[in-house]
């Protein structure tokens, strides 16, 4: 799903907001703050959403020159998770993601990395660099302090552009894999951290760049 951020903004009132969470306070994540910041220098952008398509992100990037492209990469960890073979592996995540265009320059991975093993991870990130500018910029959200996670991921909603929101599905919860910097780095060897910090409900929120 592609569409134009600003023009589907067009007639809504200027207030950013995701009015329904379990906390309304939200949570302060400084490197998705640092992107926002990024898209608020001008020109064109190109953003690449892995999360559930929903009006709160659309509003928070309507107000930049934005080609937003949506891709439920929830809807087809199963399958990712599911194949041994590597080549099979990627022609899955290739077929996920949309079709090579115009280049991306921002990744909103939120929680997914979480959710992919470690061929998965590598698959996707690869597939997605192939799509992405030199230079461009993944944000990604990692369970690290909590031995377990929930069983699918989350909705993580913008408030402004300094605070995210998640929404949690009911269910069971899963052993977190936990992934470290380490691990992110050999699953990854197209992106570095460019930076990482601890958020206060226990994520490590991290900046890749390409």
């Amino acid at each position: 799903m592609a569409v134009d951020a600003r023009q589907l903004n067009k007639g809504r009132p200027p207030a950013a907001a995701a009015k329904a969470s379990s906390t309304p306070e939200g949570l302060s994540a400084p490197l998705f703050n640092s992107l926002m910041q990024r898209l608020q220098t001008g020109g064109r952008w190109v953003v690449l959403d892995l999360g559930a398509a929903h009006s709160a992100t659309i509003r928070a990037l309507g107000r930049f020159r934005c080609r937003l492209e949506i891709v439920e990469l929830a809807d087809g960890l199963d399958a990712l998770n599911g194949e041994t073979d590597a080549r099979r592996i990627r022609q899955h995540a290739d077929a996920l993601l949309p079709r090579r265009g115009e280049p991306t320059d921002v990744v909103l991975c939120w929680d997914l990395i979480n959710y992919l093993n470690q061929p998965a991870l590598t698959a996707v990130m690869e597939c997605i660099a192939l799509r992405c500018k030199r230079g461009a910029l993944a944000h990604g959200l990692v369970y690290y302090s909590a031995k377990t996670m929930p069983e699918r991921p989350s909705t993580f909603l913008p408030i402004d552009d300094q605070r995210i929101v998640q929404q949690l599905r009911p269910g069971r919860e899963r052993p977190a894999p936990r992934y470290t910097p380490e691990d992110l780095a050999r699953c990854m060897p197209r992106y570095t951290v460019e930076r990482g910090r601890l958020l206060r409900n226990g994520m490590q929120e991290f900046l890749f760049k390409l």
